[in-house]
């Protein structure tokens, strides 16, 4: 029982709905990710800068302010896209405006978050995408 996810609608006759594994591989993790329904798209955030970059002597960001910039960014990595991206050609008539493993640019905050195995994660809706990004690195939030 203890490998299991326990349901709670009968507390005297408890039913095991999943498993969830504590010692997964990454690549079992991997699988663990949901799959977006619909015009939403899976989205990770990328990781974080540590440090200052101005900084001449390796100046070390405090957790809250990783975890701050974390919320704000408006980088996304798109993991995967929902089914019905980007099918509606009276809305979208130029095509799709993002692809699996584009960086993306968003509103800060946009989306619903999600931590999966500590990394956080955001589903946006498919018209969220403000622009495709090459090279992330160096976009600031101002």
């Amino acid at each position: 029982m203890s490998d299991g996810i326990l349901l709670a609608t009968d507390a005297s006759n408890p039913q095991v709905v999943g498993a969830y594994k504590f010692d997964a591989t990454s690549e079992e993790r991997a699988r663990q990710l949901p799959k977006p329904s619909g015009y939403k798209i899976l989205c990770a955030i990328p990781e974080v800068e540590k440090q200052f970059e101005d900084s001449e002597i390796g100046l070390i960001k405090s957790d809250e302010t990783v975890r701050i910039e974390e919320i704000l960014t408006t980088v996304l990595f798109v993991v995967e896209l929902g089914p019905d991206c980007y099918v509606d050609k009276a809305k979208f008539p130029t095509g799709p405006w993002c692809r699996k493993g584009d960086f993306v640019l968003v509103r800060p905050n946009s989306g619903t978050r999600l931590i999966i195995h500590g990394r956080e994660f955001r589903i946006i809706n498919d018209d969220t995408v403000e622009g495709v990004v090459e090279d992330p690195r160096g976009i600031k939030r101002k």
